[in-house]
């Protein structure tokens, strides 16, 4: 059985002290195979937030992450650094590399860098990061739950938050169902759903899932959401895996289940 815990938007400048604590706690009691961050991992891309991202990962004491800058990770205000230099500080605390791949016995997790210098918020996803995928996807064991994590969501349920879906996202989820993939992971919004990509998109021809995560830790809170992560769970070569939020309780301190969802993988196509 792998264990994937999914921190998304946690905004480090904005983090709310027994927030992170609790989620400490929570990382420590289910001990997590793989940690995904996707995205927002800074509120403002300082040197100093990102070390605080980094220290805060460090002591959730999960044995592999991988990680994806955000918009909010790319500096808004130092322009020069944004147009030459916009991910150096990411790469410091995250690095070597951007966009990597993580695997177990029963997952594979590809990342997708779809923040772009030149856009301020909207995220794009080019054709050579489609194909690069998808010879990613297509080198995944049968057994593998197969996922691919981008910072903007793939879906959204919202007419509001329309323009906050990633540009590219239609080709790309076609391709990537086509080569296997199970689900795309995502954050931006704030807002925590799962959707049946294949239920919302004509012409699929296998099962995929679009899971999205809260924020983690930040005050930027939406007011139908409070902070949250997801956990996945997967034993390789069953049918399903199980996608479970876990909501922060003010009254208890702790993150709680809030969710759980059964995500049936379709392993005939």
């Amino acid at each position: 059985m792998s264990l994937l815990l999914q921190i998304s938007d946690p905004h480090f400048g904005t983090v709310q002290p027994a927030v992170a604590e609790a989620l400490v706690q929570l990382a420590h009691e289910q001990r997590p195979d793989l940690l995904v961050l996707s995205g927002d991992i800074t509120q403002r891309a300082t040197p100093q937030q990102f070390s605080d991202a980094r220290a805060f990962c460090d002591r959730l004491a999960i044995p592999a992450m991988l990680s994806l800058p955000g918009n909010h990770d790319i500096p808004l205000f130092n322009v020069w650094q944004r147009v030459f230099y916009p991910y150096r500080d990411y790469l410091r605390a995250f690095g070597p590399r951007i966009e990597t791949t993580l695997q177990t016995a029963a997952v594979r997790v590809i990342g997708v860098k779809t923040t772009r210098r030149w856009r301020h918020k909207n995220g794009e996803v080019s054709a050579a990061q489609i194909e690069r995928v998808v010879a990613e996807l297509q080198e995944a064991g049968p057994g593998q739950l197969r996922v691919v994590v981008v910072h903007q969501p793939v879906m959204v349920l919202r007419q509001q938050d329309e323009h906050d879906r990633l540009r590219g996202w239609e080709p790309a989820v076609r391709a990537w169902a086509g080569a296997g993939a199970d689900i795309v992971m995502g954050g931006h919004i704030h807002l925590p759903y799962v959707c049946e990509l294949s239920s919302q998109l004509a012409g699929l021809d296998r099962r995929i899932w679009c899971v999205q995560a809260g924020t983690a830790l930040s005050t930027r809170v939406r007011r139908e959401a409070p902070n949250s992560v997801n956990l996945v769970r997967h034993e390789a070569g069953q049918g399903s895996c199980w996608v479970e939020r876990w909501d922060h309780a003010a009254a208890s301190g702790r993150f709680e289940l809030a969710h759980s969802s059964e995500l049936r993988l379709d392993r005939a196509a």
